[in-house]
């Protein structure tokens, strides 16, 4: 195992990939318990589509991806609250209605200007080759950036994630830490498109929080276990990756289905044994 890491760190695009992924995993996880407890899972799936929209729009007109696509997607995570909150449309319709229209105008915009190439494709299903050294710079920075303010917020963001009616009661500003959370997860999702691709990214947010509930009952342990289950499967994921030359995105996710089955079987023993 150990030769083999040593041969993965030769590569500089795999030290990148290493680097870049381990960071973001660690705020996906962090910011995936909050949402999977909240049942705003899909709000990465649907940041996701409005990001390969933004980013297919910023590649059409020769602007720079990710410093287009990150306004762009913290702008569509503020608008798909708003949404939610003071209308009708609501969840997963609000969801739907922006992450369809973010997509359908991205796909259009290249199709029209320079025609479907390699490079959206790559933000589609996810490339580790596709990471400039100005990327990884920017990624590694907005990932500290987000850590920071997870720690920072931990106790607001647990209560507002609990019983936010009980938060807003004790004088908590909630809509604030919602969109915070919101803001978060916005960048994480643009950050690890590069990746993971707009397709898988949000697995990184749903899995590790997921494989945690299985075994641990506390938010503190489960928030903590999620993050060393997100860097364990992404570091495992990418080693496969690279040992059979398969896509990263996808190894990544069938890792951490893997852990999700072993985890529940975990479970399940450890609620009999219980008894």
């Amino acid at each position: 195992m150990l030769e083999v890491f040593a041969e993965m760190m030769a590569y500089p695009f795999l030290v990148k990939a290493l680097l870049v992924g381990i960071m973001v995993s660690l705020c996906a996880a962090l910011l995936g318990v909050s949402l999977v407890l909240k049942r705003y899972s899909m709000i990465g799936d649907g940041l996701s589509h409005v990001g390969f929209g933004a980013l297919a729009v910023a590649m059409a007109c020769g602007l720079a991806p990710l410093e287009v696509t990150i306004p762009v997607v913290i702008a569509a995570a503020f608008l798909l609250l708003r949404i939610s909150e003071s209308s009708k449309i609501k969840g997963d319709a609000a969801i739907a209605l922006i992450s369809t229209s973010a997509l359908a105008i991205g796909v259009m915009m290249i199709s029209v200007t320079t025609g479907m190439n390699t490079d959206v494709c790559n933000y589609l299903f996810g490339s580790i080759l596709a990471m400039s050294t100005g990327d990884v710079a920017l990624s590694l920075v907005l990932s500290v950036v987000v850590i920071v303010l997870f720690v920072v917020f931990y106790h607001k963001i647990f209560a507002v994630t609990f019983d936010e009616n009980f938060a807003k009661a004790t004088g908590v500003k909630a809509n604030l830490y919602n969109m915070l959370i919101a803001i978060l997860t916005a960048i994480t999702i643009v950050l690890g498109m590069r990746m993971m691709g707009t397709l898988l990214i949000s697995s990184l947010i749903v899995f590790p929080a997921l494989i945690s509930m299985r075994v641990c009952k506390r938010f503190r342990s489960v928030v903590l276990c999620s993050a060393v289950i997100s860097v364990i499967g992404f570091f495992i994921g990418i080693t496969l990756s690279y040992l059979y030359a398969t896509p990263t995105g996808a190894s990544v996710v069938i890792v951490n289905l893997m852990l999700l089955g072993i985890f529940a079987v975990v479970g399940t023993l450890k609620g009999r044994y219980a008894k």
